[in-house]
């Protein structure tokens, strides 16, 4: 069983910036995908952002690409997702979830392609 620790959430204004952390501990894989979904209240949960662990290869959804950036510190086995020119419909709930293998394709992954999630962790963005 794989654990997921996010933090990082709180309030920021419109424009601003946050960083959220995700620290992967347990079952572990060498080949490991870790992502960012997002549910906003009356929404279904959607997918942000995803980073191929070994191969580093990134996916974002097309609402963040270019505001948001994903990485990764292999040293603590934690992954951020660093956010920039936050708006207010960037207000969710964040969940960091993973894939115990890699995840290659043209497309974006969807929630099904993970099996662990973490709790979860609440960002407001006022305007």
């Amino acid at each position: 069983q794989m654990q997921l620790v996010e933090s990082g959430g709180g309030l920021v204004q419109a424009g601003g910036s946050l960083r959220l952390s995700c620290a992967a501990s347990g079952r572990t894989a060498s080949s490991l995908t870790l992502g960012w979904f997002r549910q906003a209240p009356g929404k279904e949960r959607e997918f942000v952002a995803a980073l191929n662990w070994n191969a580093g290869i990134t996916y974002y959804a097309g609402s963040v690409k270019g505001r948001f950036t994903i990485s990764r510190d292999n040293a603590k086995n934690t992954v951020y997702l660093q956010m920039n020119s936050l708006k207010p419909e960037d207000t969710a709930v964040y969940y960091c979830a993973a894939r115990r293998s890699s995840y290659y394709s043209n497309s974006n992954p969807t929630w099904a392609d993970f099996g662990s999630w973490g709790q979860g962790t609440q960002f407001t963005v006022s305007s």
